[in-house]
């Protein structure tokens, strides 16, 4: 049974960002409210207890007479309408003043004497009904001996609730929410309209297209750095991708001309096209042929497994100096060409480094076959290997008289298959030689660079950890 994964179903930045911001931004000043409105009723009860009771000594100073008497002014009900208003006190509030004996003076609004026992309780101090509340302010007279008492009637929830508080609080969350929420919007859209470029350019690229323009200019640095990178990277990959079909042509025309050549080498012995003398020479040239294949694929094996890396490179303590001078004079007999030279310029005392000792002989024999390739046939062949020790590191200059390599490709040779049009059209090759032995020498701590080059000759160093 098939049973295909389901990709996730994904979102846009702006809504993803924007829609959980909000929903947090909402939780938390939800909590935050909750929060404040406790605080609020606390703060709006203490406050309105204390209003009551001002107002409550108010009512008590203006109904005590200067003999001590309980006398109620005719405009006293105009005077607490007044106040009621002023302190902000709910309208239905009701004001009572009794005397010492528990005798109805004056309320408002009028109530009976049975009405007010409904509302109190028999002592007067507490409100029969929990919903309200009961605050009570003693009338003394001048020898401060209570002669009566006011009490005010408040509901609990004009003690604790203010409209205007509650409006103004759920006013403040609402414009604290909606500016959180408009300023992430406003920032993630700015964010995402370059990324959705950029993802619109990769897309391009996944496709084949290479010539992208994203046309983005912010002001954010790491988003300008993120375009601008972006479009290096997309010119980078169009001439890699130019470089490697070139590189593959290259490649495959140098495979193909030694296996065309071979071919038709034998085809003439074979359909005996030539015959004695001439044939063995055919031969031999198609076995120079093949022996020239076989190094080019070796070349390439040996790069795409180093590259891949699969190839070990050992770490022995070996004496450079006695190394070197054994791949010379080896290199030399295997090359049997007259008036061959080459100076070694050693120094005395050993000198030891931390490598591999075929891959170092991988590197010599290298530019040693290097500089044979450039030579002058007409003159006479000389090289010169010259070692010496500084900042900690073992340097191995190889020159050669050779005929040199020009200013435009010195900074292009250790590039892979990268061949000047001189040794292209000299010597057949995949130009993998140097690239190669460059990757041997940082695989083990240390370089390969071009130190110099001129029609007189070139000078290869390679440098080694001491």
């Amino acid at each position: 049974m098939d049973q295909r994964v389901k990709s996730p179903r994904t979102v846009s930045l702006l809504s993803y960002w924007t829609v959980r911001y909000f929903i947090i931004l909402c939780l938390g000043f939800v909590v935050i409210a909750i929060a404040a409105i406790y605080w609020a009723r606390d703060t709006t009860m203490d406050s309105r207890i204390r209003t009551a009771g001002l107002l409550g000594q108010e009512v008590a100073d203006r109904v005590t007479t200067s003999s001590g008497q309980i006398n109620v002014p005719p405009n006293l009900d105009a005077i607490i309408q007044n106040r009621l208003r002023f302190f902000n006190i709910d309208e239905g509030t009701c004001l009572i003043i009794t005397d010492h004996t528990g005798k109805l003076m004056f309320s408002r609004p009028a109530i009976t004497e049975k009405q007010m026992y409904n509302k109190l309780s028999d002592d007067l101090t507490t409100a029969r009904d929990a919903n309200f509340m009961a605050i009570n302010t003693p009338i003394d007279n001048s020898s401060n001996k209570q002669i009566g008492q006011v009490s005010i009637l408040q509901s609990k929830k004009s003690l604790t609730y203010s409209p205007n508080e509650l409006m103004f609080i759920f006013i403040l969350l609402a414009v604290l929410i909606l500016s959180g929420w408009l300023t992430l919007y406003l920032l993630s859209r700015k964010l995402s309209r370059p990324l959705g470029g950029v993802a619109e350019a990769a897309q391009q690229i996944c496709a084949g297209n290479y010539d992208v323009k994203l046309n983005i200019h912010t002001r954010e640095k790491e988003i300008q750095e993120l375009v601008s990178s972006f479009e290096e990277m997309a010119q980078r990959l169009k001439h890699l991708e130019e470089w490697r079909a070139l590189s593959l042509a290259g490649v495959t025309h140098e495979l193909k001309t030694p296996v065309t050549s071979i071919k038709g080498l034998m085809m003439a012995v074979r359909d005996d096209v030539v015959s004695g003398e001439e044939a063995r020479e055919f031969v031999d040239i198609a076995l120079k042929e093949s022996g020239r294949l076989e190094r080019m694929v070796s070349d390439l094996l040996d790069y795409n497994a180093l590259t891949a890396g699969s190839v070990e490179v050992r770490r022995d303590r070996l004496d450079l100096r006695l190394l070197i001078r054994e791949v010379a004079y080896q290199w030399q007999l295997t090359h049997e060409i007259n008036e061959l030279n080459i100076e070694l310029n050693l120094p005395e005392e050993p000198m030891y480094t931390m490598g591999d000792s075929l891959r170092i002989q991988q590197i010599i024999v290298n530019l040693l076959n290097n500089g044979l390739q450039a030579s002058d046939q007409s003159q006479p062949i000389h090289f010169s290997i010259t070692m010496y020790a500084e900042d900690g590191m073992l340097h191995v200059e190889v020159s050669d008289n050779g005929s040199g390599v020009t200013p435009e490709d010195q900074s292009h040779i250790f590039e892979r298959f990268y061949r000047g049009e001189k040794k292209k059209r000299n010597v057949r090759g995949l130009g993998l030689g140097l690239t190669y032995s460059q990757l041997l020498a940082r695989a083990q701590g240390g370089d390969l660079s071009l130190r110099r080059s001129s029609p007189a000759g070139s000078t290869f160093a390679l440098q080694l950890p001491r």
